[in-house]
């Protein structure tokens, strides 16, 4: 079953397990191979001036240097959070073995099921383990607010809605006016009335769906603050669905263009800086529009790899491995890097780039489980033994 909204918007509705009580996750996929050294650079390490002679972040210009790490000038919205403990860091983050293609990178990323030939995603599996005692979930369980295309991390049997804009969220009828409307509502729910009770419910829950998205937009106005871009409509769309209470459980956000091998910006300025400025806008206002509500949200960005440690003859960085994964939300323990550094010597590069020394499965398990309510990771993770806890979240 599918509703239908002005930009290409394929939606499935579905059922899984009602009363979720964590975190609503947000994936946020810095697709393209962010460079985490120029996020939260290591401004204390001097392998890392000593690698990128043009392109290194000076040390008098870092935020918060704690005598390792220091956040990249553009991050200034985002260090009030830092500072207040509900932003924080993993560096050395990968999958083991991974590629360094974007595609196959990132598919082995949002399967998370290497050596195996399930095709379905961890993020879809995680609500897969919520349905086994059955009854109906909203139709915002999983929103997918990255336009035609839904994720890897979502494919699979378990439900989600993939949208682009709230503003062009609707059921497709013949015409536009009320009476238009009220007709084909009623003969839209007509026509499932009479059909297995599964095909009622769902469109049932279509005209609802429907409906919610209205009365969400006139009844939450977006947050102040958001940049006019796509990444900023994207998480002020998803921030009137939470303020909305329509039953998001996780959410999946795209912000490209991440693919630096030329021109990253000399002394922290230039492509980096804009993305980067970008990110913290962004972020900052989500967590401004939703106040208190944030107690209950937790942000992850993962990004399919991360660069090399030097910088090449373009001022720019190939692609890597090793990357960075940003937190935030009301249970971080931020304010730090959590983890292992491996650090930029010679001997603990991987050829030539930074080292994945965490898994980031271990990030997201431990989020799912102290945040999320999950239990065991076997199904989400098939094979998969954790590390242990990195206490980058707190339990709820």
């Amino acid at each position: 079953m599918t509703l239908v909204a002005t930009e290409q918007v394929h939606t499935q509705v579905a059922f899984a397990a009602p009363g979720y009580t964590g975190d609503v996750l947000v994936v946020l996929s810095l697709r393209g191979g962010m460079d985490g050294l120029s996020a939260v650079v290591p401004g204390g390490d001097p392998d890392y001036y000593r690698l990128r002679p043009t392109i290194a972040v000076p040390q008098s210009s870092l935020l918060g240097l704690d005598g390792t790490f220091g956040l990249h000038p553009a991050m200034a919205p985002l260090m009030p959070l830092w500072k207040a403990g509900r932003l924080g860091a993993v560096h050395g983050v990968g999958l083991p073995g991974a590629s360094r293609s974007h595609f196959a990178a990132m598919e082995d990323m949002e399967k998370a099921a290497p050596g195996t030939s399930l095709r379905t995603g961890w993020l879809d599996r995680t609500l897969g383990t919520r349905s086994v005692n059955g009854g109906a979930a909203g139709t915002f369980q999983a929103v997918s607010m990255t336009g035609s295309q839904t994720p890897q991390m979502l494919a699979g049997p378990a439900p989600e809605l993939t949208l682009k804009r709230l503003e062009g969220f609707a059921l497709a009828g013949p015409g536009d006016s009320a009476v238009e409307k009220a007709r084909w509502t009623k003969a839209y729910a007509a026509l499932h009335a009479e059909g297995p009770p599964t095909v009622a419910e769902t469109g049932r829950a279509a005209l609802a769906a429907a409906a919610t998205i209205s009365s969400t937009l006139g009844s939450t106005p977006a947050g102040s603050g958001y940049p006019d871009t796509d990444l900023g409509k994207s998480l002020r769309d998803l921030a009137r669905m939470v303020k909305a209470g329509v039953g998001v459980q996780a959410a999946a956000v795209d912000h490209g263009d991440w693919d630096m091998h030329s021109g990253l910006g000399a002394a922290g300025g230039g492509w980096m800086k804009d993305k980067l400025t970008e990110l913290a806008t962004a972020l900052a206002a989500f967590d401004a529009d939703l106040g208190a509500l944030m107690s209950g949200v937790t942000v992850l960005t993962i990004s399919e790899f991360g660069r090399r440690a030097d910088e090449n003859g373009s001022g720019g960085l190939d692609h890597g491995h090793g990357n960075l994964m940003l937190a935030l939300g009301g249970g971080v323990a931020g304010g730090k890097v959590h983890g292992k550094y491996p650090g930029l010597g010679a001997s603990a590069l991987d050829n030539g780039a930074v080292a994945s020394v965490t898994d980031y499965r271990d990030v997201i398990g431990e989020v799912l489980q102290k945040r999320c309510g999950a239990g065991s990771l076997s199904e989400v993770f098939p094979g998969f033994s954790s590390a242990g806890a990195l206490g980058l979240v707190r339990s709820r």
